[in-house]
């Protein structure tokens, strides 16, 4: 899913996109534990006040809230781009939704081995329904549907509506003998349905995916449509102004949705949707015009690298421990436990899988899906 050249880039690729999903993964493949260790072993107030911030907190939107949200939006920018190129070199629907239910079915295979146990090969250990790329998987089903069946127009309608309904599902539906409305950890309708359909092959923690799935769309809606702004004939800096505008105007929406549906990223409400829609959409107007507009490319290098593998990254650092690598070079730094102990081997750990993915990336070796 690359973006690649586009009207008003002097045909060139956009790079912002590479490195925004390069930044988002950073903080999933071990930029969050190192920047943690690091505020423990400084002892700095400032650094220890961002580790908060790495956590999910219900009711609570941290900056580890904004992750996989992005992650959902960075998939819907490139999707009508990419769909643009396949139609306009002859391919046909048929092929082109022969190509999304194949991407459909591996995404799901991948969530299953990442994050789904299915590797332990033992059936009671098995989450059917989990993990950020089953997200994925739904968001691009459904939006690579309304991208190639509806109007813009008609796009957005949609998305809306999806958001109206899951709330008004979550607000008015009642939990037998509970109620209705109810936005609670270990009590609310959409972990109902979970433990109802799932049962022991759900993910727990109370993460949830059936009726969740109506608002994963949106997510990767609010994408598509920042992918088509960029798309546009607009000049660069029409992009990135609308793009802004759009951004600031989810953000308000969110927070003042919350005010009755609040911003939980359990439940991937809808006031969560717009709140970090925006959030993303001010990110990549802000790197779009850094990077691609006014040309200052050298300091996102090291987030392109992590971009361009994201999803084989993903899965690699859900299935291997970088750190017992890394531990073989700087395991014997510290001859007694000590504050830097922590901090040593998540940067190790991060070197290592950052030096692969670089080799990779000399190599010209992207893995696609």
């Amino acid at each position: 899913m690359e973006p690649k050249a586009q009207p008003g880039t002097g045909g060139q690729r956009l790079m912002c996109v590479d490195a925004l999903r390069g930044f988002d993964m950073l903080w999933i493949i071990g930029g969050a534990e190192v920047l943690v260790s690091l505020g423990k072993a400084t002892g700095l107030r400032f650094l220890s006040n961002l580790s908060v911030h790495f956590d999910h907190s219900w009711g609570q939107f941290h900056f580890y809230d904004l992750i996989m949200p992005l992650f959902l939006f960075i998939v819907g920018v490139v999707m009508p781009i990419s769909f643009s190129k396949r139609l306009s070199r002859g391919d046909s629907k048929k092929m082109l939704y022969r190509h999304i239910l194949k991407r459909v079915l591996v995404l799901y295979i991948l969530g299953l081995i990442a994050s789904g146990h299915l590797l332990t090969f033992d059936i009671t250990k098995m989450h059917l329904w989990t993990d950020t790329l089953h997200a994925i998987a739904v968001g691009y089903l459904v939006s690579s549907i309304l991208i190639l069946e509806a109007r813009r127009k008609t796009q957005v309608i949609v998305t809306a509506l999806l958001l109206l309904l899951y709330w008004l599902i979550m607000a008015l539906v009642p939990i037998p003998g509970k109620g209705a409305g109810i936005f609670e950890p270990d009590n609310n309708l959409a972990l109902y349905v979970d433990n109802l359909i799932l049962g022991h092959w759900q993910e727990g923690a109370g993460w949830t995916y059936i009726i969740t799935n109506l608002t994963f769309v949106c997510s990767v809606m609010l994408g598509v449509f920042a992918g088509q702004i960029l798309q546009s004939e607009n000049k660069p800096y029409r992009r990135a102004w609308l793009l802004t505008l759009i951004g600031v105007c989810c953000v308000l929406g969110g927070r003042i949705w919350g005010i009755w549906f609040p911003v939980i990223h359990h439940l991937w409400t809808s006031s969560l949707v717009l709140y970090a829609g925006g959030l993303s959409f001010i990110l990549l107007a802000l790197f779009y015009l850094v990077i691609d507009v006014w040309g200052y490319r050298k300091w996102a290098f090291f987030f392109v690298v992590i971009g361009m593998n994201a999803i084989a990254v993903y899965v690699a650092t859900h299935l291997f421990d970088f750190s017992e690598i890394g531990n073989v070079f700087v395991g014997g730094l510290f001859k007694q436990p000590g504050p830097w102990a922590d901090f040593t081997e998540a940067a190790a750990a991060l070197a290592v899988v950052w030096l692969i993915l670089y080799w990779m990336y000399s190599k010209k070796t992207f893995i696609k899906i």
